[in-house]
Formats: C-alpha cells, structure tokens, sequence
C-alpha cells in the first residue's frame, strides 16, 4: 500500500485558469473499488467540476479507472459523486455560486491521516488572457531570482 502523504491527485490547470477565493476540505462519497484505485494512485481531476443540486455539492467529471481485479462489483469511471460538507459550508459555497463569473473547482485529491479519501476544492473567477500573461510573467521571474540566488549562494 502506498503511504498516505504520497497520495496526491493535483488539478493543475486550476491554479492557471482560475482566480482561487475560497478554499474547503470535503469528504467523497467512495465505493470500495474506487477508494482502492485512489489508494493505489489512480484518477484524474483535470477535466472535473463541482455543481449544486438540491442543496448538496457534487462533483463531476472526475476519472477514477476500473479497479483492476474489480470483477462484477467495478464502479463505473465517470459517475457523478457527492461531496460531504457541513451544511453552512455548503450555504456559503452556494451563496457565490450565485454570484456571476464565480465556479467551484476540485484542486486536488488527498488522504488524510486517518486514512479517508478528502478533496480540496477552491471557489474562483475565471482568469482573462491578459491576467494569465501576468502570471505566466510573475512565475518566469520568480525563476531567475531563484537562479540568481543560488549561482551567488
């Protein structure tokens, strides 16, 4: 079994295309084939997003592959699954929701120390074109200053 810091299943075009505002842990309502699958470091969030309905938070889109020795009982891939969140999280992430140009996107894929499948899921604005230019820009010089600190450390 893989030890649980190294499970980690990032979205990072999310960081790229995304403003994040707000950020929430939530747990994923798993069947047994599917938390096997994460275990073992399967799965996708690149493509997935969160929707609200009736009051709860889902998410969809979102790739965990056929367990391998899965057999009659395998899960289907792409299914919808529900996040687990307490209920004012829940108020809070669907009043912005409401707002305009405001999404819920999953940022990443962990387990947590008692061994559970969470998600972390951020509340964002679209980036515009011109505010991914200036992102792509501040990362290129980050870089340097970091090249130059370490040719004179």
């Amino acid at each position: 079994m893989i030890e649980q810091s190294k499970i980690n299943i990032q979205n990072k075009k999310a960081g790229f295309e995304f403003e994040i505002i707000d950020r929430y842990e939530a747990g994923i309502v798993l069947r047994g084939s599917e938390i096997k699958v994460i275990r073992n470091g399967g799965g996708s969030i690149s493509e997935a997003y969160c929707l609200m309905r009736d009051d709860e938070l889902f998410i969809k889109n979102m790739n965990i592959p056929e367990y391998s020795h899965g057999g009659y009982a395998n899960h289907i891939p792409d299914t919808q699954r529900k996040l687990l969140l307490t209920k004012r999280e829940l108020g809070r992430i669907d009043s912005k929701i409401r707002e305009k140009g405001l999404s819920v996107i999953p940022l990443r894929v962990f387990m947590n120390k008692r061994g559970f499948a969470k998600i972390e899921i951020g509340v964002g604005r679209g980036k515009k074109k011109f505010d991914k230019r200036e992102s792509l820009k501040q990362k290129d010089t980050k870089v340097e200053i970091d090249r130059a600190m370490k040719k004179y450390r």
